[in-house]
């Protein structure tokens, strides 16, 4: 599993012209899950995002969690963050987990975010969207579940 985390002032999802969903301050996540990933991690990957510290606190130094800030969470499907160009200039996406069971999960990381008392706005898995953000600082993480160890 494989999250980019954006802290943002404020984040849309756009779909066919019409606005989805938004947020104000708070994080993008755009997530991903390859083949072999398996559903025990999932609650994982959500406690991490709650407990990180990545917002300034009033030193100016990143001590504050998403909860102290109050901030919500735009979670969207972004499969390509598993796209394979080690061999070639086009894009290999045999690596991506498959459609039906990668939905499953995407609804249960956001459910566990849900159950850790986050406001969740989402996405449409599979849909062709049109992600808008203020990306603040700019702050962005890319959170590995391989390189966690989970």
């Amino acid at each position: 599993m494989k999250i980019v985390l954006q802290e943002v002032l404020n984040a849309k999802v756009f779909i066919d012209g019409q606005e989805h969903s938004s947020i104000e301050k708070g994080f993008l996540l755009l997530v991903s899950f390859k083949e072999g990933d398996k559903e025990e991690t999932i609650p994982k990957m959500a406690l991490k995002i709650s407990k990180l510290r990545v917002f300034l606190d009033e030193n100016g130094k990143t001590n504050l969690s998403l909860n102290d800030v109050k901030g919500d969470i735009l979670s969207v499907s972004q499969f390509t963050l598993y796209a394979d160009i080690k061999k070639s200039n086009r894009p290999s996406y045999v690596n991506c987990m498959k459609g039906e069971l990668a939905s499953k999960y995407y609804d249960k990381f956001n459910d566990e975010l849900v159950k850790l008392g986050f406001n969740v706005k989402t996405g449409v898995f599979g849909a062709d969207m049109k992600v808008s953000f203020v990306n603040d600082g700019p702050y962005t993480l890319v959170i590995d579940s391989d390189e966690l160890g989970y």
